[in-house]
């Protein structure tokens, strides 16, 4: 194995942990403020994938898909949370997982009625097309490290929403005493319905720039929405800290485990089947992961209160 192939593989698993933050940070932001668990979520990344696919062919314009999910994501967001959402935050925790259940299969229809059955392709911008030289012997494409860049450049923004305006005052108020601040005069209800087109909208963003490296198709966001659940669990509900370094973790141990441990079992297992068997634990790996920082901290490695 090249050191070339090595660095590739860990840069990929960077950017994919910087695609999976903007999935969670949407997801701990919603859990954090409104203590809502929202399993729709990965049909927002879904929506903003196929609308930017679907824009972006019609216009020839990647920037012009790519604003346009971002907005479609936000604005289905807003009016799942005022429609659906709102009716929910008195009701228990198992109600919430039904209703946003259902979302998924309203969702997952009607964006198969709209667009069909087939996938959807995403080209990506010319600006961003091919490889550029890193050193070393190393040739990494240009689009996925802008998607690193865009992932690092998002992360910044957040942080200083959440810490520098009044409005992530707001918000980190809700996540510590909604009551006071809604007895202080701040509207709740525009408070959640922000904070939900935010997490949608991020949502939206990582689905239509995922999008231009692997098919648009219906149900892309289920198993993304899955390790999405394992970022926050491992980072910290509630904590945006957390899911940054959650993410990164899971991408990065998903990605070189993928790589590194069917390779292992090849080389130290003389049977035909080593490679399956390390690709079976490879897929194990970031559970394993999770369980491990659950023994250890069970609250996350940076719970958002203590």
């Amino acid at each position: 194995m090249s050191l070339a192939l090595f660095v590739e593989q860990l840069l990929n698993g960077i950017q994919f942990g910087l695609m999976l933050f903007l999935m969670a940070a949407g997801l701990t932001l919603v859990f954090g403020v409104m203590g809502l668990i929202n399993l729709a979520h990965g049909s927002l990344y879904m929506i903003g994938a196929f609308i930017c696919a679907a824009v972006a062919a019609a216009t020839g314009n990647f920037w012009l898909g790519l604003a346009a999910g971002m907005t479609a994501a936000a604005a289905a967001g807003a009016l799942i949370e005022v429609v659906v959402i709102r009716r929910l935050y008195d009701r228990d925790h198992l109600d919430q997982v039904l209703a946003t259940f259902a979302l998924i299969l309203i969702l997952s229809e009607g964006v198969q009625m709209i667009f069909g059955a087939r996938p959807l392709f995403l080209s990506r911008p010319e600006i961003l097309a091919g490889s550029v030289h890193l050193g070393l012997g190393i040739n990494y494409s240009v689009y996925r490290l802008a998607l690193i860049g865009a992932g690092i450049a998002t992360a910044v923004a957040l942080w200083l929403l959440i810490a520098k305006t009044r409005l992530g005052v707001q918000i980190r108020a809700g996540e510590s005493d909604r009551e006071m601040i809604a007895a202080l005069g701040v509207n709740i209800k525009v408070l959640y319905t922000i904070v939900f087109a935010l997490g949608a909208a991020l949502a939206g963003m990582a689905g239509a720039l995922v999008g231009a490296i692997q098919s648009v198709q219906v149900g892309m966001g289920e198993p993304v929405l899955i390790l999405a659940f394992v970022v926050i669990v491992i980072g910290g509900i509630g904590s945006i800290k957390g899911a940054f370094v959650g993410a990164l973790l899971v991408g990065v141990v998903d990605t070189m485990g993928r790589f590194l441990i069917p390779r292992a079992f090849d080389w130290w297992l003389d049977i035909g089947r080593a490679s399956d068997i390390g690709a079976a634990l490879a897929s194990m790996l970031i559970y394993i992961l999770m369980a491990a920082v659950l023994v250890l901290r069970p609250r996350g490695l940076f719970p958002a209160h203590g």
